[in-house]
């Protein structure tokens, strides 16, 4: 088995973990097992901070409470991302939203909430797991202007120019080909569309050798971009006005941060969509 297709199982598999711990027990199993980005030896916090810790950097602790109250407890101990993209994006009513590596439904959940009725919101995930916890939080909730769909960030199954809005949330590292990521993001998205994604994103001054020194793959480190490398890829795959703001520290020169872009509208995009 190739490298690549040996760390996307093994992302695979810590997500279903993780997937299978939230139904067993909530946010306390799931920090205890360390069996996501939020905790434990293998993911993006070390094993002895408390989950209270955790939660200030990784998952729920990182949305205001208010604008989560009336989302499914599943749905919210299962959030395993490193910002809120949704507060970001500017969704507006009747817009449609992908996220990419939706797991158990959260942002997709609150995107819907926000584009109301007339908009839609689409959840993407390769693990059958978080899938199945997704569709239940959807049910929980009583939104019917969700879908989740089973496929890789690397390959979306929707049609070209299908949504205005692609988010994510801390997922884009795990990838093991985020040039494909960034150009299926590109192809998604209806001209005029925009980006809104929080990922881990390392300093320009952190080699790939020091990134995985500093974490693990499958812990949202070592496979981070920095900061000129997404700016690069997002450039290479026609988006405009690009930018990376950093939002807190993860690990020694390793960030969140929020990840922004827009695609150029009719004319411009379809220069863009041929590199």
């Amino acid at each position: 088995m190739a490298e690549s297709d040996q760390l996307q199982a093994q992302v695979r598999d810590r997500y279903a973990q993780a997937a299978r711990a939230v139904q067993v027990g909530g946010r306390r199993m799931l920090l205890e097992t360390g069996d996501c980005c939020a905790g434990g030896c293998s993911c993006c916090a070390p094993s002895s901070e408390s989950g209270a810790e955790v939660d200030e950097r990784f998952g729920v602790g990182l949305y205001q409470s208010d604008t989560v109250s009336d989302v499914p407890a599943d749905a919210l101990a299962a959030s395993l991302g490193c910002g809120n993209p949704t507060a970001v994006a500017d969704l507006h009513p009747g817009e449609r939203v992908l996220d990419l590596g939706s797991g158990g439904g959260i942002d997709v959940l609150l995107s819907a909430r926000r584009v109301g009725p007339s908009g839609f919101a689409y959840g993407v995930d390769m693990t059958d797991e978080m899938l199945a916890l997704a569709r239940a939080n959807a049910v929980k909730a009583g939104a019917r202007n969700v879908e989740f769909r089973k496929g890789t960030i690397e390959d979306v199954p929707l049609p070209d120019a299908s949504v205005d809005v692609v988010i994510s949330n801390c997922v884009i590292n795990l990838s093991v080909d985020k040039p494909r990521v960034l150009a299926e993001m590109f192809r998604v998205l209806a001209p005029g569309g925009r980006v809104g994604v929080a990922d881990v994103v390392a300093e320009d001054d952190v080699t790939p050798a020091q990134r995985a020194e500093r974490g693990s793959y499958v812990g949202c480190i070592a496979g981070a971009l920095s900061r000129s490398e997404y700016l690069d890829g997002l450039a290479h795959a026609g988006f405009v006005d690009a930018s990376v703001a950093f939002t807190h520290e993860v690990a020694p020169g390793m960030h969140a941060a929020i990840v922004t872009a827009a695609k150029p509208t009719a004319g411009a995009a379809e220069t863009g969509a041929g590199r």
